[in-house]
């Protein structure tokens, strides 16, 4: 029996914790799946040293890029993203950090509607984000990052207007506003810009249409939330644990 687990703060709401216990039970497997909620990453060595059997761990929001310090190895792919979202736990006992949200939203963009042009807006500039942005330069679309306080190569949302709206067809939510229980919180975007030409993605998946979401529909932009990307990097977790 072996066990994985979530480490993250305020993570009740989990969807990590439901798929893996599902997936152990289908399999009939008996390996568990916990949820380590921590405040602070500092609280990330008591994990290790009081779980022994410890075969894998997730890594959710906020400590996807702090956690990278207690890491001995780091995948080539993650280091260039600069977020960490998987760990495995080797034999030895050595931590090997992985990123597979990459290859989830990779796969989630295959099975979008055509985009006019290939150009984006990145609402968000922690962890989750810089996965979008790799996959997103990888191939080959003009981004720009949209972020609440001023820093060099970022705009505001109070710079967002119509001519950068109506500009960029693809808008990313990497923030976890409008994610449960705060269900009526939604990235400032000026709204009533987008049409049937946006498509709308909200990495979160808690609730299933968001309000962010609602109002993109509301202008006739295509929306998708979080779930299939969760899905998809799980699986991909389950490969590198196994491996």
């Amino acid at each position: 029996m072996a066990k994985y687990g979530l480490v993250g703060k305020n993570i009740g709401y989990s969807f990590s914790k439901n798929f893996f216990t599902t997936k152990f039970e289908k399999e009939k497997r008996h390996d568990t799946y916990n949820n380590f909620d921590i405040e602070c990453i500092t609280e990330f060595t008591n994990i290790i040293s009081e779980n022994s059997d410890l075969k894998g761990l997730n890594v959710t929001i906020p400590f996807k890029e702090s956690i990278i310090s207690y890491l001995d190895k780091i995948d080539k792919e993650a280091k260039a993203i600069g977020a960490v979202n998987t760990i495995k736990i080797m034999k030895n006992g050595k931590l090997n950090g992985y990123n597979t949200d990459h290859y989830g939203f990779a796969k989630v963009l295959t099975e979008i509607p055509p985009l006019k042009e290939r150009t984006a807006l990145i609402l968000g500039t922690g962890g989750a984000s810089k996965a979008i942005k790799y996959v997103l330069e990888t191939l080959g679309f003009k981004i720009i990052f949209v972020s609440r306080n001023e820093q060099d190569n970022f705009i505001t949302y109070k710079d967002l207007n119509k001519e950068i709206i109506s500009r960029h067809f693809l808008i990313i939510n990497c923030t976890p506003l409008g994610t449960f229980p705060n269900v009526d919180q939604f990235p400032d975007i000026p709204y009533q810009f987008l049409t049937k030409e946006h498509f709308l993605f909200d990495l979160t998946y808690n609730p299933q249409i968001t309000s962010f979401m609602k109002f993109g529909k509301v202008q006739g932009a295509n929306t998708c939330n979080g779930m299939k990307m969760l899905e998809y990097q799980a699986k991909k977790a389950w490969t590198i644990w196994k491996r």
